[in-house]
């Protein structure tokens, strides 16, 4: 393992831009909790809308830097769509939050709480598996974080379906139904990120392990 030490201490630039990224993510995912659960929609959307204009700079930033970097840690491809998929988590949390304060939507059903509840744990895991990836010290334990993701990410699928099949059973405003659908999607596709960042993570410990 010591020999994994020293080939990734090389570099920790890529490594700090993904704590900052995962760190600004689960403070995000508990905005959107927080919005769907406790209301102040605008001030919540504001925040999550400056939280994705933060996770943006940094992807910006690690993608210049891998650009100009002769030599990376892990695979160039890796950190290229590790920090994508990370970014993509925020732009659809954007995406859920901003829809629900462009639609006037005050009262928020249980399965919008449901799948934000669950994105936030996702993320809280992903930043787990992200923290590993510096030394890879503990390669066993990352690949469970990396499978509890998946889980995660099945579960929210199944919250989506439930949600939809509801929402066509039960809501006879079809314009409705089409802002909660779109609602509903955007949340489940940022667990669907976050199972993306577990797939990347997992390719990098079985390629160095």
């Amino acid at each position: 393992m010591a020999m994994f030490r020293n080939f990734f201490g090389r570099s920790t630039v890529f490594y700090d831009l993904f704590d900052q990224h995962a760190a600004l993510t689960v403070e995000g995912t508990s905005e959107m909790l927080a919005l769907a659960t406790s209301g102040s929609i605008s001030a919540k959307a504001k925040r999550i809308s400056d939280i994705e204009h933060e996770t943006d700079k940094i992807t910006h930033r690690c993608v210049e830097i891998l650009h100009r970097s002769k030599t990376t840690p892990i695979n160039r491809d890796a950190i290229h769509k590790l920090i994508t998929r990370m970014d993509d988590v925020m732009d659809f949390v954007e995406a859920a939050a901003e829809r629900i304060e462009l639609y006037e939507l005050t009262t928020m059903t249980q399965d919008v709480r449901d799948l934000s509840d669950v994105l936030h744990r996702a993320s809280r895991q992903v930043q787990v598996a992200v923290k590993g990836l510096r030394t890879l010290a503990d390669p066993q334990g990352m690949l469970k974080v990396c499978i509890d993701i998946t889980r995660l990410e099945s579960e929210a699928d199944s919250i989506l379906r439930r949600a939809v099949a509801r929402l066509f059973k039960e809501e006879k405003d079809t314009l409705a139904v089409i802002k909660w659908k779109e609602i509903y999607e955007s949340l489940e596709s940022g667990s669907d990120r976050c199972e993306d960042v577990a797939n990347i993570i997992e390719g990098v410990i079985l390629e160095h392990a």
